[in-house]
């Protein structure tokens, strides 16, 4: 596939997280193989999957700004709370609202 065709979303993704997506297909999407091959539980590979749906989602929302897209993606990874990512963005979209009068 030539890069230019490659899709954003594929681009986007960490090198830990395109290894794991990798995994999970040679693996037929078998999560509790995943586990076995991770060696943690079922829960756990749960979650991370979860977490590579929502950073696959955030990456197809072009028409978002990308600073929201930043503290979205920043609370996927659990760097922030989902609670404050949500004060942070709200707060963003009043002062850019107050900015535009």
């Amino acid at each position: 596939m030539e890069l230019d065709k490659i899709p954003q979303w594929m681009l986007a993704l960490e090198e830990e997280d395109a290894a794991f997506l990798k995994n999970f297909l040679m693996k037929s999407g078998s999560l509790k193989d995943i586990a076995k091959l991770y060696g943690v539980s079922y829960p756990t590979v749960r979650l991370r999957l979860d977490k590579l749906i929502q950073k696959v989602s955030l990456s197809e929302q072009k028409e978002e700004e990308p600073f929201l897209a930043f503290i979205k993606g920043l609370a996927v990874d659990a760097r922030i709370d989902l609670e404050t990512a949500k004060m942070i963005m709200e707060k963003y979209k009043k002062e850019k609202g107050n900015l535009s009068c």
